[in-house]
């Protein structure tokens, strides 16, 4: 049984590695064929009405993909498998996507060291969050959906499989297309690198780093709480050691601060409007905070740790504790 259980596992690993890498193909032989089609119209001297509107049009030909390949092919998969993970993996891929699309597209101009430099960090990035993805998930993949997903479906019932399509495809465009808005910008202006270049990848990198040590931090927790489970012992209720003694979410914060460094890059090329996007995105996560916060004062093994730590500890932005007063500590 146990031999079965592990070959079932194995199968359906290997089916939705082999269907996340094939999935985002239909957009990629597309722009390719596009390239292919402008190079040859550069000799030949005319272009097809399609080929003209994709050349002249770079943001909505990615808005476009996005929805297709995105929005509508990765739902039929996720209600096919009765499971919307790919969405996740993809959040770290599909800004890498996007910028050797802006890079390379015809219309693209640019400083050649920012574009370099944002690809390189975005490279870096990218290879950060899915690292993190992969660990947390034990290099599976497709083993199991944002919980947020699944609440939502034992929520929504037999309505799920349409509610999704807006819930979890549609919001995820506004929220990357969003906040990837500055990779455009980078791709469609060109000035002399200047201190606000260095300022903005300071930043970037600050966050990358914060993210990571704080999501490594995070997955020794929960490695030894499982060991522990597993032991039959008491569980640790909370992570308060590290940048957690600091901050009760600063994975988020580090997140936060890399989008927030993109920022800079675009309002230094006059596109200060870029922050929209970003802090759209830090509202939604305000909002998961929340979430995950009710979710952490459900579990009855660390409701009354967590609320002390609550009180105590910064939410995102990593700050010295608070002490309790005399009335919080009999509480």
């Amino acid at each position: 049984m146990a031999s079965s259980s592990s070959n079932n596992t194995h199968g359906k690993n290997l089916r939705n590695a082999v269907v996340a890498i094939l999935a985002p193909l239909p957009s990629i032989l597309f722009y390719l064929s596009f390239l292919r089609h402008y190079s040859a119209a550069e000799e030949a001297g005319s272009l097809s009405p399609l080929w003209t509107w994709c050349y002249h049009h770079p943001l909505l030909l990615a808005n476009t993909l996005f929805f297709l390949n995105v929005n509508v092919l990765f739902w039929l998969i996720g209600v096919l498998q009765s499971s919307h993970w790919m969405i996740d993996l993809y959040w770290t891929m599909i800004p890498l996507l996007l910028i050797h699309y802006f890079s390379t597209h015809p219309l693209a101009q640019c400083n050649s060291w920012r574009s370099r430099l944002v690809i390189l960090l975005t490279w870096v990035w990218s290879i950060r969050l899915t690292h993190s993805y992969f660990r947390r998930e034990k290099w599976q993949w497709g083993a199991r959906e944002d919980w947020r997903f699944s609440d939502m479906h034992q929520q929504y019932g037999q309505k799920w499989w349409w509610i999704s399509f807006f819930a979890v495809y549609l919001a995820q465009q506004v929220f990357l297309m969003g906040i990837c808005l500055p990779l455009y910008v980078v791709h469609s202006k060109d000035k002399q690198l200047n201190i606000w270049d260095l300022l903005a990848s300071i930043v970037c990198l600050t966050g990358v780093t914060i993210a990571y040590f704080a999501d490594t931090q995070l997955h020794n927790f929960v490695t030894r709480n499982e060991r522990l489970k597993n032991l039959g012992q008491d569980l640790v209720p909370n992570l308060d050691e590290g940048l957690w003694q600091y901050s009760r979410h600063p994975n988020y914060f580090g997140e936060q601060l890399w989008w927030w460094g993109l920022v800079i890059f675009a309002w230094n090329l006059g596109c200060g409007w870029c922050f929209v996007g970003a802090l759209v995105n830090s509202l939604c996560l305000a909002y998961v905070t929340i979430l995950v916060e009710e979710r952490m004062l459900k579990q009855p093994y660390r409701a009354e740790a967590y609320k002390n730590y609550r009180k105590r500890t910064s939410v995102w932005i990593p700050w010295f504790k608070t002490s309790l007063t005399g009335k919080e500590k009999e509480t």
